[in-house]
């Protein structure tokens, strides 16, 4: 039987796009992608932490998540767990943290937990398993890719990642870090791989 995977976006177009591509990494890897409620067996929070409310709306899909299967491994992805200052490793309700640029590792930190997991005697405790790297110092664009979209004559790409500009009431670069722009030739392989879907008409 297949696994089956639920993911729940919130936030901007930047996390749409991203959140469609663990959706179709997740189906190459075999699982039925099925809706946000009770029966999945992994749940992906893609978060935000544009505002405070983003902040809240983000822990309570978590909890959410963690009420309608107490048994499914729970994925707190994106920039609430880059800014949450250590409080979301200490949440019963998140078993695995997927920081930005690296939301491309999604199902190879799954195993990893899945047999993190199975080694651990009943009584103990699983433990938080956390894939983060610094994302105030890295140069590096994080290769996600989709090559169709539920929206068959439209589709949105990412480009850049970060932003230098610190204006003083944004927090996304702290979130996200600095600037980073994607090859050319990955944009354009994606494009043509879109076109080939269906898409007729591609936002960058």
């Amino acid at each position: 039987m297949k696994k089956r995977a639920a993911l729940h976006n919130l936030g901007c177009k930047v996390n749409a796009y991203e959140t469609e591509a663990m959706r179709q990494l997740l189906e190459e890897d075999g699982y039925e992608i099925v809706p946000f409620e009770p029966g999945a067996d992994v749940y992906v929070i893609n978060t935000c932490t544009v505002t405070n409310i983003a902040d809240r709306k983000s822990r309570q899909m978590l909890h959410k998540a963690r009420k309608m299967n107490p048994d499914a491994i729970v994925v707190a992805a994106g920039c609430y767990v880059e800014t949450a200052d250590g409080g979301v490793e200490k949440d019963p309700a998140i078993d695995i943290i997927l920081g930005n640029n690296q939301k491309n590792q999604l199902v190879s930190v799954i195993r990893d937990f899945e047999q993190k997991r199975a080694g651990k005697r009943a009584e103990e405790p699983s433990g938080v398993m956390t894939k983060k790297i610094d994302i105030n110092h890295t140069k590096e664009y994080e290769n996600l890719i989709i090559d169709r979209t539920e929206n068959r004559t439209r589709a949105d790409i990412k480009v850049q990642d970060g932003c230098n500009q610190f204006c003083t009431y944004c927090i996304i670069p702290f979130a996200r870090g600095r600037v980073r722009s994607r090859d050319t030739q990955d944009v354009l392989q994606e494009v043509r791989a879109l076109a080939a879907s269906g898409c007729q008409e591609i936002v960058l």
